[in-house]
């Protein structure tokens, strides 16, 4: 019984964190790209300890020079947020773009029927979401990430509702 309240009471929060931050996208986007500096320098600072167990003088060289440069993006992105979400809005248009292209790419070459128009639909969407993006950068920077980690913690937020409908449900049908 516990484990399907935790999980309401989780994808609730989820869902009010996502409304707050549709409320203020700037200061959610400001969030995002703090969460993403201190992500940086957190993985930077693994990357290079781990670096020291790996198998030969190369996988070692390429791997502390890795986190020693995710690292450094990391503290960057934490000195100057406003410069750091400029340079993570510019990635996140560029990366919907590179999405577009490969799902429209796999549509034309692999899918066939109804998996087919799914790529395509997919595929627009990811481009027209780059279009926005980078068609009005650098003004979208204050909002953009903001309003992606409002309809990421929105999304989770229902998908760990209905998790947790469905294991009650699971839950009361093993009690009978």
């Amino acid at each position: 019984m516990f484990n399907w309240i935790f999980m309401l009471v989780i994808g609730v929060l989820s869902v009010a964190a996502g409304i707050l931050a549709l409320a203020n996208p700037f200061g959610a986007s400001v969030a995002a790209t703090v969460i993403a500096g201190w992500s940086f320098v957190f993985l930077g600072g693994i990357q290079v300890v781990a670096s020291f167990s790996a198998q030969g003088a190369g996988a070692k060289i390429f791997g502390i020079l890795f986190g020693v440069i995710a690292f450094i993006i990391g503290l960057n992105i934490l000195q100057e947020p406003l410069k750091g979400m400029l340079t993570l809005t510019f990635v996140a248009g560029i990366m919907f773009l590179a999405s577009g292209i490969t799902k429209a790419w796999f549509g034309f070459s692999n899918a066939e029927g109804t998996p087919r128009m799914a790529l395509f639909l997919s595929a627009f969407i990811s481009l027209a979401l780059g279009a926005m993006v980078l068609s009005n950068f650098p003004q979208s920077a204050a909002v953009i990430l903001g309003i992606l980690l409002a309809v990421e913690l929105i999304s989770n937020g229902i998908g760990a509702i209905a998790l947790a409908l469905m294991a009650k449900d699971v839950d009361a049908s093993s009690d009978t």
